[in-house]
């Protein structure tokens, strides 16, 4: 049986120019690392929901993704998570929103899933659950980030918001995701963000519902998303790439394309994602400047990038 994950540590107008070569092999490594740990527990016969949980845990816990530790600014200068993950042998899913001090957001998405009758919670009350569950907690101080504090300080006075991954005010792009295949032919999907810096009003993005951000089925796809959260679920972007395959036979990447250049470049979206399917094919799709990307397959492929 084939086997394969992907991940991605969000799309944007990553500019070539603008990246040090330090700085573009310190991103190489820690996708390198988040995808060695996704695929090592495939490798081993484990389940796609645990290698999809743990490649995302490593890029929480990189200060150089949009999730977890390395969370952007709110306006009120706290931070605010949300994650999700999906089963595809059920479509079970669990999804946080509106989280501040948890550690690792994708981890209570997942106990969301399997320890209660919801799928998703915000909140105070995710925070009561997560406080229920005794998942592990930081301080401000773990999730401060002088870099995001510095973009937060450049426009915590306007109604910008922007995304750590451009020094454009106009782009909101910022997540990270997996999606993986194991041997049992059973996929799973997890996505998790620290949303828009100077985001305001409680704002929800695509990552936590299920079918915009996350989505995953056994008998098609499993897909995560990265970009203009609004227009993803406007057009319900994860869903629809399922949809595509499901009822109007598209393959993997024809239906992924279909979705990130056609359907919500149309919105006026931009943005993209990463989909695997149930013969472990792979798709990187975005239609920015770059996407923090890699994926490895049982066949030995393996590939990491960050530009076009």
């Amino acid at each position: 049986m084939n086997y394969s994950i992907a991940i991605h540590g969000g799309a944007g107008t990553i500019l070539k120019s603008e990246m040090t070569n330090k700085q573009e092999a310190d991103y190489q490594d820690a996708l390198n690392e988040a995808l060695t740990a996704g695929y090592e527990i495939l490798d081993k016969g484990g389940s796609s929901l645990d290698a999809v949980e743990i490649a995302v845990t490593c890029l929480e816990n990189c200060p150089l993704f949009n999730a977890g530790k390395g969370s952007v600014f709110t306006n009120q200068g706290t931070h605010e998570m949300d994650a999700s993950i999906m089963n595809g042998v059920d479509q079970s899913a669990g999804a946080v929103a509106m989280l501040h001090a948890v550690k690792n957001p994708i981890n209570l998405a997942r106990l969301v899933m399997e320890k209660t009758s919801h799928v998703l919670l915000a909140g105070q009350g995710a925070m009561d659950f997560a406080n229920q569950m005794k998942v592990e907690m930081k301080n401000d101080d773990y999730f401060f980030n002088e870099y995001r504090y510095q973009q937060w300080l450049s426009v915590k006075e306007s109604p910008d918001m922007i995304l750590d991954h451009t020094s454009s005010k106009n782009k909101k792009l910022g997540t990270v995701g997996a999606v993986a295949l194991d041997q049992f032919g059973n996929m799973a999907a997890a996505t998790s963000t620290g949303g828009m810096t100077n985001k305001k009003f409680g704002r929800i993005g695509d990552t936590p519902i299920i079918g915009s951000g996350t989505y995953a089925n056994n008998k098609t796809c499993a897909i995560s998303c990265t970009g203009s959260g609004e227009y993803f679920i406007r057009c319900n972007a994860a869903f629809h790439v399922h949809s595509l395959m499901k009822y109007a036979n598209f393959n993997l990447t024809d239906a992924c394309n279909e979705v990130v250049h056609n359907i919500l470049m149309e919105l006026g979206g931009d943005g993209g994602l990463i989909g695997i399917d149930y013969q472990g094919n792979v798709c990187l799709s975005f239609n920015t400047e770059g996407m923090y990307r890699a994926f490895k397959k049982s066949n030995g492929e393996h590939f990491v990038g960050i530009y076009k």
